[in-house]
């Protein structure tokens, strides 16, 4: 059976293309011999691995790539994998994906960093509470590293359209205009910002390119957008009837709440969405709406925001509720048959790329939000100074559908590049 895995990672690095890759790749490394990397499901965690081993390890024969997924392990544990392979086959690095399926896995992680000091772990699992929280032990061990969706700067580079370099927020702010006046010249670059908030934000995009039929012409392919959304949406129902229902031990007849807290949130402008009103509005009780907030946020598919006086207590104090990127509201309208709010769309990609970027980002009562002691307020091209209620000296208008901004006044897309 391991003569398998290892035909397995072969053939899966000889398909791996690593020209093209991740924000996250540049920072990666294995100075720790623990080393993990969670997010949510398809943002390209197994490929970033995969490219990892292909370019940076010289000696491929130390090492193996196994998801835990694998039926092997119902019979076998981890500990007896790593075992044979480091004792039979010299193996002295192991790339082990889906750790959440194996139900064991925290504590046998631990055993084997403990008892092989020359073997090298890399660890990876889809966001779920059990892995965020069981990873803050291991962390001890080693170094934990997310993975996020795709930037508008990664979604223009994985399609071919533009190469650029990540900016600084301060950058940003600072020298918005030079920035304006390189990417402005990228050839209908507002299009590209309007295809990447409907199928942009994961990369397993690139599957759902229709080739031209005239492969000699210099046509940019095609996205379909119907097998990107069912793609993801998809994903959104393994969160749910996979993800959910194991870890978090939630009753099958329970499970469709978690839908319907999905559906009403993309339909929903974020000003009028609160605990309190998804609760009435969904019925249950506020507790275990609390709870079920608490479960979607970790597994990556809502987001959370609180005021800056919340602290701790975030999810008594949380203003504002989003889905967790403007892709899933595409797939949730378009599987209901509802509309989105362009509002909600424009906010969590502004979200999404400053809290991507490294940086924290709080509801503002001034604005929308704050960050960094700066307010921000987002909105369309009609968006004006009067709804900032105070401190304009240290703000911002963030607005969508303009190609340039003027003095403190910045396009939404250029929040793209941060990372």
């Amino acid at each position: 059976m391991l003569e398998k895995f290892i035909s397995t990672y072969y053939r899966l690095l000889n398909s791996t293309k690593y020209e093209t890759r991740r924000y996250l790749y540049k920072d990666f490394n294995l100075n720790s011999r623990m080393t993990g990397l969670t997010g949510p499901r398809g943002t390209g965690k197994t490929t970033l691995m995969l490219q990892y081993i292909k370019n940076e390890i010289d000696d491929k024969s130390k090492c193996i790539y196994a998801s835990l997924d694998s039926v092997y392990f119902s019979n076998s544990s981890l500990v007896q994998f790593v075992d044979e392979l480091y004792e039979v086959y010299g193996i002295r690095y192991f790339f082990l994906d889906e750790v959440h399926k194996y139900s064991n896995w925290n504590q046998e992680l631990k055993n084997i960093y403990d008892s092989y000091p020359e073997a090298k772990v890399v660890f990876s699992g889809s966001s779920s509470i059990d892995l965020v929280r069981d990873t803050y032990d291991l962390s001890r061990r080693g170094v934990i590293y997310r993975l996020a969706g795709l930037s508008f700067r990664e979604y223009l580079d994985f399609r071919g359209i533009h190469r650029f370099k990540a900016i600084e927020l301060e950058e940003l702010l600072k020298n918005s205009s030079g920035i304006q006046a390189e990417l402005g010249r990228v050839e209908r670059i507002r299009g590209h910002f309007k295809d990447y908030l409907s199928f942009g934000y994961f990369p397993f995009f690139l599957d759902a390119v229709l080739l031209p039929g005239n492969t000699d012409a210099l046509v940019e392919p095609e996205i379909d957008t119907s097998v990107y959304s069912r793609k993801l949406f998809r994903i959104i129902e393994k969160v749910i009837y996979e993800d959910i229902s194991s870890y978090y031990r939630i009753r099958t007849e329970n499970l469709g709440y978690f839908k319907r807290i999905l559906a009403y949130t993309a339909t929903i402008p974020p000003g009028e969405l609160n605990r309190n009103n998804i609760a009435r509005n969904i019925g249950l009780d506020n507790k275990t709406v609390r709870n079920y907030l608490t479960i979607l946020q970790e597994t990556g598919l809502l987001a959370l925001i609180a005021s800056k006086k919340a602290g701790s207590n975030l999810l008594k104090q949380t203003e504002k509720v989003y889905l967790d990127n403007p892709n899933l509201y595409r797939a949730v309208v378009d599987e209901i048959g509802y509309s989105s709010s362009v509002g909600s769309i424009r906010e969590i990609f502004f979200i999404n790329m400053i809290r991507n970027s490294g940086k924290q980002l709080f509801y503002s009562r001034a604005g929308d939000f704050e960050v960094e002691n700066r307010v921000f307020e987002i909105g369309g091209r009609g968006k004006s100074w009067k709804q900032l209620r105070d401190n304009l000296s240290n703000a911002y208008l963030v607005k969508d559908d303009i190609l340039y901004g003027g003095n403190r006044e910045i396009p939404l897309y250029l929040f793209g590049f941060l990372y």
